[in-house]
């Protein structure tokens, strides 16, 4: 999860992404930071996310983009 804290906070260190429950909903993220964070999680963790896991619950927080990444991991085996 580590890897995917320094991607956050390359995007926005303002943000104390491990407390955050609303990074969507409460527009911490605007669209061309998901579309940077979706890019740098492909790269970081090798995998790809399909337009059905780019929905909101799966990117307000960090606890839920690290369950889709662990999600999408298990399925590629």
């Amino acid at each position: 999860m580590d890897e995917l804290l320094e991607i956050l906070e390359d995007i926005n260190p303002d943000v104390d992404y491990e407390t955050e429950t609303r990074l969507i909903d409460g527009k911490v993220l605007n669209s061309f930071s998901i579309i940077t964070l979706v890019s740098n999680i492909q790269e970081e963790f090798d995998i790809e996310i399909s337009p059905a896991y780019l929905v909101p619950e799966n990117f307000n927080s960090v606890d839920a983009m690290w369950a889709m990444i662990q999600m999408i991991q298990e399925e590629d085996e």
